[in-house]
C-alpha cells in the first residue's frame, strides 16, 4: 500500500491497479495509507447485466438499455427465464464462468467451496474472541431473511443475545464486504441517514451465495417448488439491494412503521427526492404499504418492482425486476 504513494510521486506515467478482499480490515490495523494519492472502487459480485452479457445476450441487455419497454414485453419470458438462474447462479465470476462452460451440476460445489473459504478466513484473519460470534451470525443469515419481519434480531442467533454481544464482529463482516446492512429510518426525510435508528436487516453479497448457503437445489428455484415459494421473497429482496448497490452506487434504507403494521422493503435518495420501493417476487400488484406510505409522507415517485411489466401509472412506477439495475436511469426517464 506504501508504494503506490511513490508510484504516484516519481512514476505517475504508470497505472497501478492493487486489488484486496481484506482491505476494509487490513486498513483498521494500523496500516499505512497514502491518502489523497489513491482511488478506491468497490467491486461487487457480477449484476445480472452483467450476468447477461458474459452468457451470450448482449442484445438483451442492448434493448434494457433502450428502455423500450413495448419491444421489451415481447422478451419478457426470456428475461424472466434468464432471472430464475441468475438467482441460483449469482455474480461470482467463478460460478458464472462454469454456468457457461459447464452447466448447472457444478455450480453449487463452487459456491459451497466459496462459503467454506470465506468461514476459513474468519479464523485466519478475525480477533480470535470474535470468531465464534462471526461464525454465529454469519449462520444465522437465511433464517433472518427468510422470516416475514427481515428485520435482524440479535436474539435469533443465540437465546438472550445482545447487540453489544455481536457489534464487533457484525462491523468485522461489514468490512470484510460479506454481508451488507440496510438501517431502518424513522421518517424519509433528507439526508437518510440523519433519520436512521438501530433497527436493520443483513444480507449476504451475492444472491447465488445466500441459495448456496440456504440449501436450495436448482430444482426448487427452477420449478417455483414450496420450498422455493417460502424463499423467494428473502431471493428477491437480496437481488434487489445487490442491483441497487452494483450498478447505480446506491446505499439503500428501509422504512416500517411504529407498530410494524406497514413497511417499505427499500428507500434511497435520488437528486432531492426520497423513492420509496416495494419489492414484489411474482406479478402481485397489490401495494397495500406502498399506498399507505405514499399518503403519509405524499412522496415525489414511488417504484414497485417485480415480475410484471413496466408501467407508470399517476402515482406509481411499475419496474419490472430484470431491470431493476437501471433504475435510476429510469427514473430520470419517466420524470
Amino acid at each position: 500500500m506504501s508504494s503506490l504513494k511513490y508510484f504516484n510521486e516519481n512514476a505517475p506515467q504508470y497505472a497501478v491497479v492493487a486489488a484486496g478482499s481484506l482491505l476494509g480490515v487490513a486498513l483498521h490495523e494500523g496500516t499505512s495509507f497514502p491518502v489523497g494519492k489513491v482511488d478506491f472502487l468497490d467491486l461487487y459480485p457480477m449484476s445480472y447485466l452483467e450476468f447477461l452479457e458474459a452468457t451470450g445476450n448482449e442484445k438483451l441487455v442492448n434493448l434494457l438499455y433502450s428502455q423500450d419497454w413495448e419491444l421489451i414485453k415481447a422478451f419478457r419470458e426470456k428475461y424472466i427465464d434468464l432471472l430464475r438462474q441468475y438467482y441460483f447462479v449469482g455474480g461470482m465470476p467463478e460460478a458464472v464462468e462454469a454456468y457457461t462452460t459447464s452447466g448447472m451440476n457444478v455450480i453449487r460445489r463452487i459456491q459451497t467451496r466459496l462459503l467454506e473459504s470465506y468461514e476459513q478466513d474468519f479464523s485466519k484473519h478475525a480477533p480470535n474472541d470474535t470468531v465464534p460470534r462471526i461464525r454465529m451470525l454469519w449462520d444465522s443469515i437465511p433464517a433472518q431473511l427468510a422470516k416475514e419481519n427481515k428485520r435482524f434480531l440479535y436474539s435469533a442467533v443465540r437465546k438472550g443475545s445482545r447487540a453489544k454481544d455481536y457489534e464487533l464482529a457484525l462491523q468485522w463482516m461489514l468490512d470484510c464486504g460479506l454481508v451488507h446492512k440496510v438501517s431502518r429510518v424513522t421518517k424519509p426525510g433528507m439526508p437518510m441517514s440523519a433519520y436512521e435508528d438501530k433497527a436493520f436487516k443483513l444480507y449476504m453479497m451475492d444472491v447465488g451465495m445466500l441459495g448456496a448457503k440456504s440449501g436450495l437445489d436448482v430444482k426448487s428455484l427452477l420449478d417455483g417448488n414450496r420450498i422455493f415459494e417460502e424463499f423467494k421473497g428473502a431471493l428477491t429482496e437480496q437481488f434487489v439491494q445487490q442491483e441497487m448497490r452494483a450498478m447505480c452506487g446506491i446505499t439503500p434504507f428501509y422504512w416500517s412503521s411504529d407498530k410494524g403494521n406497514a413497511k417499505i422493503d427499500f428507500l434511497f435518495q435520488l437528486g432531492m427526492n426520497t423513492i420509496p420501493v416495494e419489492v414484489k417476487a411474482e406479478e402481485n400488484l397489490r401495494s397495500k404499504s406502498l399506498r399507505s406510505f405514499s399518503e403519509r409522507f405524499t412522496p415525489e415517485l414511488c417504484v414497485r418492482t417485480s415480475m410484471s411489466d413496466f408501467r407508470e401509472e399517476s402515482w406509481l412506477t411499475n419496474v419490472p425486476l430484470y431491470a431493476i439495475g437501471l433504475i435510476s436511469s429510469i427514473l430520470d426517464n419517466s420524470r
